[in-house]
Parts: C-alpha cells; structure tokens; sequence
C-alpha cells in the first residue's frame, strides 16, 4: 500500500507519515493509485454538498471550492499561476520559458489565471449545485489525475533534475493505461452529459499535449498541474452547459 500512501500524501494535505523514504519504484507505481486519490477528494466535495444542502446555494459553492483548494493544497494551481507567466513571459523561447517557470514568484498574469479559473469553477458549480447534478463532483477531481497517467505516459519529460525524473522510467504503463481507461469509463454513468464531458476531456487534453510540446518540447510538473485545473474547468463547465441542451 505504499504507492497508495505517497500518491495520498504528494496531492492533498491529509497528514500522511511514510515510514521509509519511497523507491524510485515505489513512486512509479504511485500513479496508479492518482485517480483513486482524486476520487476520495471527489467523496468529500460530495458529502460536503450534502451537508451545506440548506445553505444558499452560491454560499455552499463558495465554501466548496474553498475545501477543493484545501484539499489539494493549492498544488495544482500552483502549477496553472508558473505556466502562465512562463507561457507568456517566454515569448515563445522553451529556454526562457522553463527559466520563468522555475521562478517561484507570481507575476500578474499568473495572477489572472488563477482568478479566471477558480472564477470559471465557482459559477459552474453554483449551475451544477442548482441543477442537483452534484454527484457528478465524486468524478471530476478523479478525472484531473488522470491527466498525469496520460502525459507521463506519452509525453518527454523535459527536466533531467525534475520532481518526476526519479521514477518515470518506472512506470507500470500496461497497469496505468488500463487505469486511464476505467477512469474514463465511469463517466458514461452520466450518459449523453458523461459523453460531453469525456469528448472534452480528450480533446483539451490532446490540445494541451500539443502546445507543450511544441513550446519546451515535453512536460515539467508545472504544465501537468496546469493541464489537471484546466481539463477540470473545462469538462465542469462543459457538463453543466451541455445539461441545458441535452
């Protein structure tokens, strides 16, 4: 169970002690286990609308996506902020970009990208809230860490000192692509809506993969954690939007 633990540990701030320091073997495997992470946030967000059903609704949003952020630590959005500065910053140089990316700093466009996310999610979840689909919370944050199953597996990893270079070369890719796959599966729950979702799901994921390749010609952490917010964005604005016309 210790890929389990390290992956609980790396993507929320549960207070997770690991006993030995993990094996480069040991964080492989621990992507396995990113999805069933995502879905235990998924589980709270859930049980959180439950038990704010009798608050106003734009009150239980809020309050929310406040407890999604805490849950991850800010982690991901982190990685959204020092992309976009690097994106725009770079002026299209992978060099100056990566550079920009290390820079721990926040500069205003970094800013604005995290404003107009978290923005985006809170209208879609006071729409999904209003039209009773919060069920559809448990696999949305499951869906966001599948995005690293999927780069990692097909994409270069551009930092030779990165936080993931110890153990890309020990991924269990069959186990993790079955995984993918399951995890996709799930939103066919949701019938014509899931089906939405999953298209968009796929296509921003592949339109992600494309720019970052093109740009610094891989992944670092910072773009998988900015492709995790923005995949989640667009498939929670996706399946609230496609609600009205389905």
């Amino acid at each position: 169970m210790t890929p389990f633990w390290i992956a609980l540990q790396f993507l929320t701030v549960l207070p997770i002690e690991l006993k030995a320091i993990p094996t480069a073997k040991q964080n492989g495997q621990a992507l396995l286990f990113y999805p069933a992470v995502g879905l235990l946030i998924g589980l709270i967000l859930f049980i959180a609308t439950l038990m704010l059903a009798k608050l106003p609704i734009m009150l239980s949003a809020g309050l929310i996506l406040v407890l999604w952020i805490w849950l991850t630590g800010g982690l991901h959005l982190d990685g959204l902020a020092d992309t976009a500065d690097a994106w725009v910053g770079g002026f299209g140089d992978p060099e100056r970009t990566l550079k920009i990316m290390k820079d721990p700093a926040c500069g205003p466009i970094g800013v604005l990208s995290l404003v107009a996310v978290c923005l985006l999610k809170f209208v879609a979840l006071s729409v999904l809230l209003e039209q009773q689909m919060a069920a559809f919370l448990i696999v949305l944050p499951m869906l966001g860490r599948n995005v690293p199953l999927f780069l990692f597996l097909t994409t270069p990893y551009v930092r030779t000192q990165g936080l993931a270079s110890s153990f890309i070369d020990n991924l269990p890719r069959t186990a993790i692509w079955v995984v993918f796959v399951i995890t996709l599966a799930l939103l066919c729950m949701f019938l014509l809506s899931g089906f939405v979702a999953l298209l968009i799901f796929l296509i921003i994921l592949f339109y992600l993969r494309a720019v970052f390749i093109k740009r610094i010609g891989g992944i670092t952490g910072d773009t998988v954690g900015a492709a995790i917010e923005l995949s989640e964005t667009a498939v929670l604005l996706g399946f609230v939007m496609a609600s009205f016309y389905i």
